[in-house]
C-alpha cells in the first residue's frame, strides 16, 4: 500500500496512493483566496494548499473512495497531517459530501482523536459524531482570526469545516499563519513578544445561566454533562467543578461563584506556543480578535464580557499592540470564498480562521465543524510551569 507525492506538468504537487482509485492534485486559487507564505514557512508554501480529486479511467469519484486515498496516505507517515505542518491548512474541493453525516465519515478517517471541548462558549449542539454548527451568531458579526479555544487550556489541535450552504455574498472564511503572525510581531514590536513571553496571559471567562448573547453558551453546556435535571444547586456546583479539574491545572485555573451563579474561571496561559515538529513558536492567540470585535461589532460589548484577557500579571494589554497585530494579520491573511462541498482542514497550533459578515438571511451559510486533538494539547512555550498546557483528563 505504497503513497506516493506526485510531480505533475499541469499541478506541482500530486497525492497518490496505488491502492486507491482516487489521487490528490493541487490547484491554484484566486490571490483573494490564497498567498505565498512568509517566514518562518518553507519556501513557496501556500495556505491553503488546495487539492481536488483525480480519478483513473474515468471512474466516478465516490466518498469511499476519497475515504480510501485519504486512509492510505495517512497510514504512509502521516503525509495530510506533514502538509498541514507546512501550509497550516488544506483545502479539499470537489469531493461528494453533502450532508453531516458524510463529513463526519470523511473528518473521522484522518485519524485523529475527537475532541471534548470543555468550557464551550458558544453554543454547538451535535448534528453528527462529533459535527456541529462552526458558529451561530448572527451574520452582521465579524469574527476575526482567531485560534481555536486560546482562552481555556485545553484546545484542538486540528479543526475541519465544512460548507453545506454558501452565501452569495460575504460569509468568507479568514485564513493566516499564527508562525507568521509570531515571526512578524516580534520583529516589529518586539516588547510586546518578549512581555507575552514572560508574563503569558490572564485570561477570564465567564458562565451565566443563560447565554449572554446570540449564537453563545450556557454555564450548563459548559461544564453540565454530568448534571441532571433534578440535581439541587450543590450537586450542580461539584459536577460542574469536576469537569473544572479536568484541565489539570491547579494554581493556574481557579474559580469564582457570585450570588446569581454565574462562575468565573481565571486561566494563566501561554500565547507563546510551539508546533511539536519544528519547536517554531506560534501567537496563538485571539487577542487581535478580542480588539478587532470591539471596532466592528455594536453587540460586541455582551460579546467582550464573556472573555477578557491580560498579561500574565494582570495588567493590561496596550490597545497598540492589539491594533498592531490586527494589522499584521490583514496583511497576511486571505479570505475563503466558499463553494458548497469545500472541507478547510486546519492546524489549530499555526493557522487562525474566523466568519466574515455576510449577505441575506441567517440560514444562507451553514458552515460545519469538526474538532480533533494532536498527540498533545497546542501547548508549552518556556519553562515555568503555568506555560505547560496539559490533555484534559479522561472523565
Amino acid at each position: 500500500m505504497a503513497a506516493s507525492i506526485q510531480q505533475t506538468t499541469a499541478h506541482p504537487l500530486k497525492l497518490d496512493a496505488s491502492s486507491a482509485s482516487v489521487a490528490f492534485e493541487a490547484f491554484d486559487l484566486p490571490s483573494s483566496n490564497q498567498r505565498i507564505l512568509g517566514a518562518p514557512h518553507p519556501a513557496g508554501a501556500v495556505i491553503p494548499l488546495a487539492l481536488r480529486p483525480s480519478v483513473y479511467d474515468n471512474e466516478e469519484v465516490t466518498l469511499d473512495r476519497a475515504i480510501e486515498t485519504i486512509k492510505s496516505l495517512q497510514a504512509q507517515d502521516g503525509i495530510l497531517t506533514k502538509k498541514l505542518a507546512q501550509h497550516g491548512t488544506l483545502l479539499f474541493r470537489g469531493l461528494p459530501i453533502h450532508n453531516a453525516d458524510d463529513f463526519s465519515r470523511f473528518a473521522h478517517v484522518f485519524g485523529y482523536k475527537p475532541h471534548e471541548i470543555i468550557g464551550i462558549v458558544v453554543d454547538r449542539p451535535l448534528l453528527a459524531p462529533n459535527v456541529a454548527p462552526a458558529n451561530e451568531a448572527p451574520k452582521e458579526v465579524l469574527i476575526y482570526n482567531h485560534n481555536e479555544s486560546p482562552q481555556v487550556p485545553h484546545a484542538p489541535e486540528y479543526i475541519f469545516f465544512y460548507c453545506n450552504k454558501a452565501p452569495a455574498s460575504g460569509g468568507e472564511t479568514p485564513i493566516s499563519s499564527s508562525l507568521e503572525l509570531f515571526n512578524r510581531a516580534q520583529q516589529e514590536i518586539p516588547e510586546f513578544i518578549a512581555e507575552l513571553g514572560t508574563k503569558g496571559i490572564l485570561s477570564k471567562v465567564t458562565y451565566k445561566v443563560d447565554k449572554q448573547y446570540e449564537g453563545g453558551s450556557t454555564l450548563r453546556q459548559a461544564f453540565g454533562k454530568d448534571i441532571k435535571d433534578d440535581d439541587d444547586e450543590a450537586t450542580r456546583r461539584s459536577k460542574i467543578e469536576a469537569q473544572i479539574a479536568r484541565y489539570g491545572r491547579g494554581k493556574h485555573t481557579t474559580s469564582d461563584w457570585t450570588d446569581d451563579n454565574t462562575l468565573v474561571l481565571t486561566h494563566r496561559l501561554p500565547a507563546i506556543r510551539t508546533q511539536p515538529s519544528t519547536n517554531l513558536p506560534t501567537l496563538f492567540t485571539g487577542l487581535a480578535a478580542y480588539y478587532k470585535t470591539t471596532q466592528h461589532n455594536k453587540t460586541a460589548t455582551a460579546r467582550n464580557k464573556v472573555t477578557s484577557q491580560y498579561f500574565g500579571d494582570g495588567t493590561p494589554i496596550p490597545e497598540k499592540y492589539l491594533a498592531k497585530l490586527a494589522d499584521i494579520t490583514d496583511e497576511i491573511r486571505v479570505l475563503h470564498k466558499w463553494q458548497q462541498g469545500d472541507v478547510l482542514v486546519y492546524d489549530n497550533i499555526i493557522a487562525q480562521h474566523g466568519r466574515q459578515p455576510w449577505q441575506g438571511e441567517q440560514k444562507d451559510r451553514v458552515i460545519l465543524a469538526s474538532l480533533f486533538d494532536g498527540h498533545s494539547v497546542p501547548g508549552a512555550y518556556g519553562e515555568q510551569d503555568w506555560a505547560q498546557v496539559v490533555q484534559a483528563l479522561d472523565g
